[in-house]
């Protein structure tokens, strides 16, 4: 007897490949951002940190919304990246990605921002001493010992992007098999009668997921403090 529907086992997997595509697509921005934010002053980084921080307060519906101003078919971003690349984000999955990168982007900013500034800036500073160019210091000395903030921020942002549903569900809808994600799946259900058990199951799964996620960006943070104060 199967555990799930073929709905369901879709809504899974399209979850999966949704919230790993979010947290490794936005890892790089989210490292450029949290290096800025962490080690350079400059005019607006006010502006920038709540800026990166604002899908934080923002209902998620209204996140969406812009995405969907912005990147519809209609929308001045998305109406370029289809003319140009041959490129459609709305009501597509990649689209569903792109908003819950957005929505998850904050929380891995946070984490890789804390991670960079608790590297040690004399490292650095000697690294640089020795004749290393800056991008050469980052590559070899802030980013190797920020790792665990990395693989956390990344989490964080996986997490998020599994159980994303207003941002989601406003700028792609919720197609089965093209955008119906587990949170989308889950208030379907919630929609017919007799939906409980299906409910109930995805729901666990997701849990699970989560649950795992967050337990290994926990674990890989309290790993990293461990190892700064053995070293001091």
């Amino acid at each position: 007897m199967d555990w799930f529907s073929p709905a369901e086992t879709t809504a899974i997997g399209l979850s999966l490949r949704v919230a790993t595509v979010a947290a490794l697509a936005s890892l790089p921005v989210g490292v450029a951002v949290a290096w800025l934010l962490a080690r350079r002053r400059f005019p607006g980084k006010a502006l920038l940190d709540a800026l990166v921080h604002l899908p934080l307060v923002l209902p998620p519906v209204v996140m969406g919304y812009a995405l969907l101003v912005m990147f519809g078919n209609q929308g001045p971003l998305g109406r370029w990246l289809h003319d140009t690349l041959g490129v459609t984000l709305a009501f597509r999955w990649t689209g569903a990605a792109l908003a819950c990168a957005v929505m998850g982007f904050p929380l891995m900013v946070r984490a890789i921002r804390l991670s960079i500034e608790n590297v040690d800036r004399k490292l650095e500073q000697a690294a640089a001493t020795l004749g290393a160019a800056p991008w050469r210091v980052f590559l070899t000395v802030t980013l190797p010992l920020a790792w665990p903030g990395l693989v956390a921020g990344a989490a964080l942002a996986f997490a998020k992007a599994l159980g994303e549903f207003g941002a989601t569900i406003t700028f792609v809808s919720a197609i089965p098999g093209e955008t119906q994600t587990l949170s989308s799946a889950i208030y379907g259900l919630m929609q017919v009668p007799g939906g409980e058990a299906g409910i109930w199951r995805l729901a666990a799964v997701s849990l699970l997921i989560s649950l795992g996620a967050l337990l290994l960006s926990e674990w890989l943070v309290r790993r990293h403090r461990r190892g700064a104060e053995t070293e001091e």
